[in-house]
């Protein structure tokens, strides 16, 4: 399985782990993270992204996302850098890559390690055509079953293309273990199970065109959204009589790549999204919400004192609502979904502001 990911991501080494949670705890163990280091992180993703900073003692620095992709938005970083900082961790979140050009050069100027969360991103390619994973220090990857790669349980990978936090990672994971009973390193029992690995192996050809049809998925969902009237494009922020929907947005769509977005979530934002959510699951819709709380507004981080000043993912906390998207839907469940929305809106419309 993990020659396979080597050959799959284009990354010179490959670690099968216990989970997408172990693999960043793995990570930050790797760059030797010490307590009272900082470690940037979007504020709006899932909760293990800051958690197992915490787990570390060390600290987790908010900050906040880009308007179009909800990924940490880069001119953000630089102010919050001090004398502690020691990695930054982007999330490529529901599928979509992070600016990691931006990110990577900020890494360079400050000397940080940068460990991608591409927990919800195995198989997305950034504009250049390098693969998440394969850009920052250390990749990180969940096979839950959700994942657009699942399997039969728990499981995870990292990567990176370092010898050194290769070799590191890969005594680490069985208690810092070499050779049997003599450890240089206090590691964890981070091992994927073979059975997992084995499903994984299985699975892996047929990602890509799992990946396509979500992507087919997410364009039907624009073509009947712009039928029914409510929404104009994809890529907008602000609501208005043309756009009652704001739809994701393909950030790399024009560069040629071929994979740019595999839609691990589609992610709408609409006003009254909680009456909305109600209405849809009341006709047999599943949906739910990624995510209601962002890190600072969490109860176990109010002790951290960073503030609400983040205002992109606050509003996507309020507005944005998943949809399915998985690759067996048909024509006729999308467009029951979009007719769905449509009917609560026209319900509703007099409710919404007016221009």
């Amino acid at each position: 399985m993990e020659q396979l990911m080597n050959a799959y991501i284009g990354c010179s080494y490959s670690l099968g782990i216990s989970s997408g949670t172990d693999a960043l705890l793995l990570a930050l163990m790797a760059i030797d993270i010490q307590p009272g280091d900082e470690v940037i992180v979007p504020t709006y993703s899932f909760f293990a992204t800051a958690g197992v900073v915490v787990r570390l003692n060390a600290v987790p620095i908010f900050v906040d996302v880009d308007p179009v992709t909800f990924n940490i938005d880069p001119k953000k970083i630089t102010p919050k850098i001090t004398s502690r900082t020691k990695a930054i961790i982007p999330v490529h979140l529901y599928g979509q890559s992070a600016d990691m050009d931006s990110i990577m050069s900020i890494a360079k100027e400050h000397k940080l390690f940068v460990i991608e969360d591409g927990a919800q991103a195995i198989g997305v390619h950034y504009k250049d055509g390098r693969k998440a994973g394969a850009i920052g220090d250390i990749g990180c990857f969940s096979f839950f079953p959700s994942k657009n790669l699942g399997c039969f349980g728990d499981g995870g990978l990292v990567t990176t293309n370092n010898p050194e936090l290769a070799e590191r990672m890969k005594y680490l994971r069985v208690h810092g273990m070499n050779p049997k009973y003599y450890h240089k390193y206090i590691g964890g029992n981070f091992r994927i199970d073979a059975l997992q690995a084995a499903v994984l192996s299985v699975k892996l050809p047929h990602l890509d065109q799992w990946s396509s049809q979500r992507r087919t998925n997410a364009g039907l969902y624009l073509d009947l959204f712009r039928k029914y009237g409510l929404a104009e494009n994809t890529g907008k922020t602000v609501f208005d009589s043309k756009n009652r929907i704001l739809l994701p947005h393909s950030t790399y769509q024009k560069s040629g790549v071929k994979n740019h977005h595999i839609f691990n979530q589609y992610i709408i934002r609409v006003e009254k999204r909680n009456a909305l959510k109600k209405f849809i699951t009341e006709r047999g819709i599943g949906n739910d919400i990624y995510y209601p709380v962002p890190f600072h507004e969490q109860e176990c981080f109010k002790y951290l004192n960073q503030g609400n000043d983040f205002p992109v993912s606050n509003c996507a906390a309020h507005d944005s609502l998943a949809l399915p998207i998985f690759p067996e839907l048909t024509r006729e469940q999308i467009e029951y979904v979009v007719s769905s929305i449509a009917e609560f809106m026209e319900k509703h419309e007099a409710s919404f502001p007016q221009e």
